[in-house]
């Protein structure tokens, strides 16, 4: 087991060392100068030249892409000289020191994703960890509405095949899938929170955290996550209820289960007992896709909603050609991506024995 993690990790390292890669070269080649764009109108070739020093952007390509590698990786290197971009600074760096040769240091850090370009030197860390929390939470109650009702119309759906109640169920999530989450986020938004605001009582946009009338403070608002977490789990609902259906119909049809049939047990009890934990496998692949791809996909969603996620410090980084921001958040989500595909290995091994065996 232990072996077949750390395989697993190689993989993963290897992974993200390629995102990294992409990211770093793709942004790089955009056209405009974020130099310039951080000094917006009171630009002058000293704070220009200061700017471009500060942030390496005078360094050829190829060392810039160094310089961004020494910054993510735990252990990284960098120079005792003041002036050189790899300063050992306390106020960028949180290092643990290792050793000294010559003019570098080696040092043990948590990484870098650099600071903001347009949030007045804040770091992309702080900034993602402002907004990521209401993107999973977000996320969350998106995934937990899509497995739940899911998984209870796929087995309506499938103990009911060829009915008028499946093709009813198989209609509704084929619309649920092909409904892009931009206009599905539009529609709500105006049906649910304007044309009918007075009989949900939900408003158009808002986040988790409203501020106080007074200005005194925030405090959580849960209505304002029932739209965007509903918009957010149409796609994934649509594709569990069709899993789910189709597996748990495979399994039905397995020998044990002619045997558990034929012993007098009750449907409830072996769709219960015997048949959902190995009908879930095929759910389990898509959920753990889904739930990944939601930190990605909620740009709009939150966008739209004005749910002060990721997603939407994205958007507003694009706009702003603020980089760090960009390729940190990108960074961040191909890491979860890797994470979650990992521990959906291990879920498998849980929920069928045979592959735990294998």
């Amino acid at each position: 087991m232990i072996r077949y993690f750390l395989h697993k990790t190689g993989y993963a390292l290897l992974t993200l060392f390629g995102v990294i890669t992409v990211i770093f070269f793709l942004f790089t080649v955009l056209p405009g100068d974020p130099a310039r764009m951080m000094l917006d109108q009171n630009e002058n070739s000293e704070q220009l030249a200061l700017i471009k020093k500060k942030y390496g952007f005078d360094q050829p390509v190829s060392t810039q892409y160094l310089y961004y590698l020494n910054d993510l990786s735990p252990v990284s290197f960098h120079s005792t000289n003041a002036d050189d971009y790899t300063y050992l600074s306390e106020g960028k760096y949180s290092a643990l020191k290792l050793f000294t040769i010559g003019s570098t240091t080696t040092v043990i850090k948590t990484p870098y994703l650099r600071e903001s370009f347009q949030k007045s030197g804040k770091k992309v860390t702080q900034v993602i960890g402002d907004t990521l929390p209401n993107t999973i939470v977000l996320a969350i109650f998106a995934i937990v509405i899509a497995i739940v009702i899911g998984i209870i119309f796929g087995i309506i759906s499938a103990l009911y095949k060829d009915t008028w109640i499946d093709r009813t169920i198989a209609l509704v999530s084929t619309l649920g899938m092909s409904l892009p989450s931009f206009f599905a986020a539009i529609l709500f938004a105006w049906v649910f929170g304007f044309v009918l605001h007075k009989v949900t009582g939900l408003d158009m946009t808002g986040s988790l955290y409203e501020v106080d009338d007074f200005g005194e403070g925030s405090y959580i608002k849960w209505k304002n996550i029932i739209l965007p977490a509903i918009v957010l789990g149409i796609r994934p609902l649509g594709v569990v209820i069709q899993l789910m259906r189709n597996s748990l119909l495979e399994v039905l049809n397995q020998d044990y289960i002619r045997t558990a049939r034929a012993k007098g047990l009750s449907e409830l009890r072996i769709i219960r007992k015997h048949a959902l934990k190995n009908a879930l496998n095929p759910v389990v692949t898509a959920i753990s896709g889904w739930f990944a791809s939601m930190l990605a996909g909620a740009v709009f969603v939150e966008y739209i909603f004005g749910w002060n996620g990721l997603g939407k410090e994205v958007v507003e980084a694009l706009n702003t050609l603020d980089l760090p921001v960009i390729m940190g958040s990108v960074l961040v989500i191909a890491a979860t991506f890797v994470i979650i595909n990992i521990l959906v290995d291990l879920i498998y091994a849980y929920l069928d024995p045979r592959i735990r065996l294998s």
